[in-house]
Order: structure tokens, then sequence, then C-alpha cells
């Protein structure tokens, strides 16, 4: 995939900026926005991503598929996939108890605490004119974090775990990432939701997951692209859990 790079020093969020490009007729597939820091970062259900001023990766692709629509969860998972790749290969262990780990749908997080979010959206799935905007928030080379935050949740960075990485080499590494697990979307499901899966660690795992409000139990047996997430109870027979409708999966600790 081809990027045009978009740099912005400090704004509002880089997605607004992407939509704005978007209302107005000028964004291309596979742009990206990337700023040194933003005032109104966005997370996952209205959450705020916190984006002090050089000290983390802010980007957001334009993403201007061929009809029909692609799945935002689809495009989520490849996302999270290309940016846990990019960990690695920054230097991050892929094992052991510093490795990092996705968490549903939008995660990683290392030990638990938070180091990159991913936010897809999409404000028309217009058929005829399919769009998308993927935020992508990595904490690089904060320090310390306001206390607020850490009461809210574990969250680490880059250098707070050891590794002394510029945002300029994050986005190269990033980038690099992209456009093959995006690719995959279309082309490649089965490989793309395995290793989804695996790389989440709930394969096979006996899990708790919340789909349109209410919670289910049971063992993860397998993950697809287009038919969902594939949950088996007490009995013989597996339910099919539509990826769009999952809030949140997570293992079952009373297992």
């Amino acid at each position: 995939m081809e990027h045009r790079l978009i740099q912005h020093g400090l704004v509002d969020s880089t997605s607004s900026r992407a939509f704005a490009d978007l209302a107005a007729g000028t964004a291309r597939h596979g742009d990206v926005h990337l700023a040194r820091g933003q005032s109104a970062g966005r997370g996952r259900e209205g959450h705020t991503w916190l984006s002090p001023t050089d000290e983390g990766l802010y980007a957001s692709i334009v993403l201007l598929p061929d009809p029909p629509a692609l799945r935002p969860t689809a495009l989520t998972m490849a996302c999270a996939l290309a940016t846990l790749e990019s960990l690695r290969d920054l230097g991050l262990d892929p094992f052991g108890d510093g490795a990092a780990q996705l968490k549903w749908p939008n995660d990683i997080q290392v030990g638990g605490a938070k180091l990159c979010g991913i936010l897809t959206e999409s404000r028309s799935l217009a058929p005829a004119r399919p769009h998308f905007v993927v935020g992508i928030g990595m904490n690089v080379r904060q320090l310390q974090f306001p206390a607020e935050l850490k009461a809210e949740r574990a969250v680490t960075s880059l250098a707070l775990l050891g590794h002394k990485v510029t945002v300029a080499a994050a986005t190269e590494a990033l980038l690099g990432r992209l456009g093959g697990r995006l690719a995959q979307v279309r082309g490649h499901h089965r490989e793309l939701a395995d290793d989804y899966l695996l790389a989440s660690g709930l394969g096979e795992q006996r899990v708790r997951v919340t789909c349109s409000g209410e919670e289910r139990v049971g063992q993860l047996v397998g993950l697809s692209v287009s038919s969902g997430l594939e949950l088996r109870g007490n009995g013989p027979r597996s339910e099919f859990l539509p990826l769009e409708f999952i809030q949140a999966v997570s293992r079952d600790e009373l297992d």
C-alpha cells in the first residue's frame, strides 16, 4: 500500500483531520495523518487518548476500499497485528513475561499495562462509497503519566519498558507492516483470524464474552472474519457471535 504522509503539529486529533479531508473530497486511499501532539485524541467508547507533544506515535490511516464495504472489526484486527509486529521490529521480545499481547478488540498490552490502542471509525457505510479511518496510538517516549490516568488503568511506554526508540523509528516500523496485514482483510481471512487469536492468547481458552451487552462463558473454539467468534458452552454445539457486536473477550478467571 502506498502512503501519502500528512504531517501536523498540535491538532485536535489525527482522525478528525482525516475526516475533514474526506468531507472536503481531498482524501486518498492510504493517507496517513501524523501529529506531534493531540489535544483531543480519541479512544474506544469515548475515552481520551493522552497525546503529549513529541512523546508518542499518533496516526490515522484513511482507507477507501472498493465495494463491498469491509468489516470494521477485521480492519481493527489487521491494524492491531501490524502494530504488534512493528513493536517486535523495534525490539520487544515476542515471548516471555515482557511480551506484548493483544487485548480484544483494540489494545496492545505488556504485563497488563496498555501500550497501544487502535480505533476504527466510519461516518458512512454507503456501499457505493465505503470509507474508514483507523487511528493508532503508541506510547513511545513517556516516562510518566498523570495520576488520574494511572488510577483508571495500568499504562506503559516503550521508554518505560527499556527501549530507547524515536517516534520516527516507531512510525517507520508501523508503516512497513500495515500494507501486508490490511491486504489480508480481503484476501486471507483465515490467516488474519488465526494470527489474531494466537497473538491474543485466547485460543482454546475458557473465556468470558460480552456480546450485545450480555455475558457468555465458554471455550473459544475459533475466530472467523465472516462467521464471527465460535464459542462452545457446556453442550456439544457451538454458537457464533458476530464480531461487530462483541464488546469484550477475556479469560474466565474462575476457570
